[in-house]
């Protein structure tokens, strides 16, 4: 049950907070469709003159043997000298200022072209005849809007209508050597030529702006497809600029291949030179010790020898290769100057140990070196892997130092195998051992030159089989429409930021007003109730109540004097004071009204003025204003002398307030004005009571106990906001009887000039300028 009424009470919350916002705004309703038109108006000259973005994307799958992306076992076989790749170091390097300044200087962008209209300018790319091509672009100073004209009769271009040059040729002008060539995007219109201009923009300037329309990111974190866009202002542009990048990232791997395969086949050769002359030696040495010695034939023992020694010495001359490659990878590794990028080959190696750590040890230089090219000294993934290059060194060569002495060991185990046998075949006679010596020799020789032959046929093949490992799966395609600016999104966005305006305008403006203007705002000031609101009146008729007349104001106090049951006034309790904060807020008009609206009833109502500061209520009843209830008050008049009937209605009687004393205040504490109240409690139906303003003199609280209930009048728009405050603050000390306040002059705000507003939370207000004054001041 008290879910049920906390949901009851958080929907009351909602609408009352809704019908808040409704009433306050909803009169201003002509600014608001005023900044609705201002701000669409605003939206279309935007659009209109603002230049349309457009978007072409495309796709790169790269190889990632993490995210299972893995070459054929062909390609692998062939491909000895890929490294493995990272998508997001490979998103850096196609994010990079060198490959971004590769693709400007390829097509040419550091020339743009553009074309003047009398409103504004839009870029010449698909418009211009031809294309600008400099020698050295690097070396642009920078220059803007050169005019430029181009002549079909004679094939050639006229520069700031001074200087003509040919097309397709290389010249010489004020702004340098260049070269005007047909390009080759032009597309001819029947729209009428607009003047050409082109500038001249160093390269390393447009690398940022450039950079800033690109984006590159990885479809997904387990994908190795990596999504490319670009956005310009011409969609053919932006498609040549994504398949340039695309192309110029893939060239580029392709050189860092090449280069590779060059150095490592240039190594191979050189051992293959040595060893061949090595070989050639050896085989004359074998011709000249048989032609000098005739040594032709070996006996059997002689045989075995040689095959037990040859398999020996093979196995040294396998010790010996792994020895030298392992020299030529320590003297690699200890070096300082190894930033090339080659690695020797550890083949012939047989720990594959080493072989892994050396990949690993040239995959990190090479991103080391590519990463350099894209971030800073300091950047932290840059140091990551400098830090790695460091810990895989002393790993490398402490491995190479473990090989080395296995090595050694093997070394001197086969030599003393080679000895036994040596002195097992002493008694083989000294020419056939030399001719073992020098064959033995020579088949060393000739097994390392066919395994270096062998090593350069796969080098050769890996060089010419250099070819990217990224494919590309979608080249470069732009959006048919474009994607900025979004027509809708700006709409929405200026007629709401002019609506906004409005909104702050007319929050401001009240906010700032110390007045009171709503209902709820003396609600939340004070506990004593509202019983009722009576609207401004237009018209200058002090009296808007009479008899057969039908006003919505007449209706109000109809409906007030109704309220006056819920304050208990009954035939036994008749007496009603009417008081307000200040004066001004229209009290002398409610008590004569509704004195007026009583005595229609056919009640016999006395008015009593009170108010011996500032009496207006003669005024209004248009009545005489001498003898009344200060002449009574000092002796000089008996109660039926300042009785007067008001002979404009019916059953209404008035008391004036008659001369104005120097002390009302002290007249009202003599005693005589509660002997009056109660001589007119038993002649009168109603009594109403009209007194000075409580903030102002203390009438109020001296005449309020003598009464059954205080209408207490608030004036919209006029009564200060700190004066409801101090309503329950003043009546903790000085009460007053019976209270309740009546909302008076009560206004439509806005441009709701001819109608009320009526109802609990209704927000009023007046923004009629004029200084119309109306006799509710009192």
């Amino acid at each position: 049950m008290q879910q049920t009424n906390n949901i009851v009470r958080s929907q009351e919350a909602d609408e009352s907070l809704f019908q808040q916002l409704i009433s306050k705004y909803l009169p201003y309703w002509p600014i608001f469709l005023i900044a609705l038109i201002v701000g669409a108006g605003v939206a279309f000259a935007y659009i209109s003159y603002a230049t349309p973005i457009y978007e072409a994307d495309a796709t790169l799958i790269i190889k990632d043997e993490k995210k299972g992306n893995e070459d054929s076992k062909m390609m692998e076989s062939l491909d000895q000298i890929s490294s493995k790749k990272i998508v997001e170091n490979e998103i850096e390097v196609i994010q990079s200022r060198k490959l971004m300044s590769d693709v400007i200087n390829k097509l040419g962008l550091y020339a743009p072209i553009i074309e003047k209209a009398e409103i504004k300018t839009s870029s010449a790319y698909l418009t211009s005849p031809v294309s600008i091509r400099v020698q050295m672009p690097e070396s642009i100073t920078g220059t803007n809007e050169i005019k430029l004209n181009f002549d079909r009769n004679n094939n050639s271009v006229i520069i700031n209508d001074s200087f003509k040059y040919p097309l397709n040729q290389i010249v010489v002008t004020p702004f340098g050597q260049m070269a005007f060539l047909e390009n080759k995007n032009y597309q001819k219109s029947n729209k009428p030529t607009k003047q050409l201009y082109f500038s001249l923009i160093n390269p390393k300037y447009l690398v940022p702006s450039f950079l800033s329309n690109l984006k590159a990111e990885a479809s997904s974190k387990l994908s190795s497809i990596v999504n490319l866009s670009y956005r310009d202002e011409v969609p053919k542009r932006a498609e040549d600029i994504l398949n340039q990048l695309i192309d110029s990232y893939k060239q580029l791997e392709i050189n860092e291949k090449d280069i590779l395969a060059k150095n490592t086949l240039a190594f191979v050769e050189d051992r293959l030179n040595i060893v061949s002359h090595d070989l050639d030696s050896i085989e004359k040495k074998v011709q000249q010790y048989k032609s000098a010695r005739g040594a032709v034939d070996i006996s059997t023992q002689g045989q075995l020898y040689l095959q037990n020694v040859s398999a020996n010495d093979q196995k040294l001359s396998d010790v010996n290769t792994q020895l030298s490659v392992l020299q030529q990878v320590d003297k690699f590794v200890t070096s300082k100057e190894n930033t090339s990028g080659i690695v020797p080959s550890t083949l012939g190696v047989s720990d594959p140990m080493l072989s892994q750590l050396m990949d690993k040890l040239y995959t990190s230089e090479l991103e080391y070196e590519k990463l350099r090219k894209t971030v800073g000294e300091n950047n932290p993934t840059l140091v990551a892997i400098r830090d790695q290059i460091n810990k895989i060194k002393p790993n490398i060569l402490q491995n190479i130092r473990s090989q080395e002495q296995s090595l050694m060991a093997t070394k001197q185990n086969i030599s003393a195998t080679n000895g036994n046998y040596s002195s097992m075949l002493q008694g083989v006679p000294q020419k056939e051992r030399q001719l073992l010596d020098i064959s033995r020799e020579q088949q060393i020789k000739s097994n390392i030159y066919s395994f270096l032959l062998q090593k350069r046929e796969e080098s050769e093949l890996a060089y010419a089989s250099t070819v990217s490992n990224n494919r590309v799966v979608d080249y470069a395609q732009a959006s048919p429409s474009p994607v900025s600016p979004k027509v809708l999104l700006i709409y929405l966005f200026s007629i709401l930021s002019f609506m906004g305006l409005c909104f702050a305008f007319v929050a401001i403006r009240e906010s700032l007003s110390g007045k009171v203007l709503y209902r709820n705002e003396i609600e939340s000031r004070t506990s004593i109730p509202i019983i009722g609101e009576v609207a401004f009146d237009k018209s200058k008729t002090p009296v808007v109540i009479e008899t057969g007349k039908r006003s919505f104001v007449a209706e109000e106090f109809r409906k007030l004097r109704i309220s006056l049951s819920f304050l208990g006034i009954n035939s036994n309790h008749k007496k009603i004071l009417v008081t307000s904060s200040i004066s001004g807020e229209g009290k002398s008009f409610i008590a004569a009204n509704l004195a007026v609206s009583l005595s229609l009833t056919g009640k016999k109502v006395v008015l009593v003025d009170l108010d011996l500061n500032n009496p207006t209520i003669a005024k209004i009843l248009n009545v005489n204003q001498e003898d009344g209830i200060t002449e009574y008050l000092t002796g000089h008049k008996d109660p039926e002398e300042i009785i007067k009937r008001v002979k404009a209605h019916e059953n209404l009687f008035f008391i004036s307030s008659g001369s104005l004393p120097e002390n009302p205040t002290e007249l009202l504490v003599n005693g005589k004005i509660k002997e009056i109240m109660d001589y007119l409690d038993n002649i009168f139906d109603v009594i109403i009571v009209d007194t000075s303003p409580i903030v102002l003199v203390t009438d109020a609280y001296i005449l309020s106990e003598l009464c059954d209930a205080t209408l207490y009048v608030v004036r919209h728009k006029y009564t200060p906001k700190i004066l409801i405050k101090r309503i329950d603050e003043s009546a903790k000390i000085n009460p007053i009887n019976n209270p309740a306040i009546i909302f008076n002059g009560v206004k439509m705000r806005g441009f709701f000039k001819n109608n009320y507003g009526y109802g609990y939370d209704y927000v009023y207000g007046n923004r009629d300028k004029k200084n119309q004054k109306s006799i509710i001041k009192s």
